[in-house]
């Protein structure tokens, strides 16, 4: 199995910044896109942002401008900067990836695997 880490949350005033850290860790052939989610509590898990392969992004509306997500492929890690944060931005943030790997054979396998989740609290 692919076993995703994130870090860098934490507690931040409104207009601060925080960059959040994925490392994927296993015999990895390929991440062929990473995303960002987020989720507050009550709340459904929404998508903030994503990466492909080539290293083309989108981002969720509500964060565009203010997030900047990229990776590094030598490193099999994935960043999010997250600047002028604001109180509604509070949530637990996810790593999302689907990976190509190997596990237990010499075949290539691929799925789509998820982060334990950090916490980023935004104060007014």
């Amino acid at each position: 199995q692919v076993q995703l880490v994130e870090s860098g949350g934490g507690q931040v005033q409104a207009g601060g910044s925080l960059t959040l850290s994925c490392v994927a860790s296993g015999r990895i052939e390929n991440i062929n896109f990473l995303r960002w989610f987020r989720q507050a509590p009550g709340n459904q898990r929404e998508l903030v942002a994503a990466i492909n392969s080539g290293g083309s992004t989108n981002y969720a509306d509500s964060v565009k401008g203010r997030f900047t997500i990229s990776r590094d492929n030598a490193k099999n890690t994935g960043s999010l900067l997250m600047n002028n944060l604001k109180p509604e931005d509070t949530a637990v943030y996810y790593c999302n990836a689907d990976v190509s790997y190997y596990s237990g054979s010499p075949l290539l396998r691929r799925w789509e695997f998820w982060g334990q989740g950090t916490q980023v609290t935004v104060s007014s």
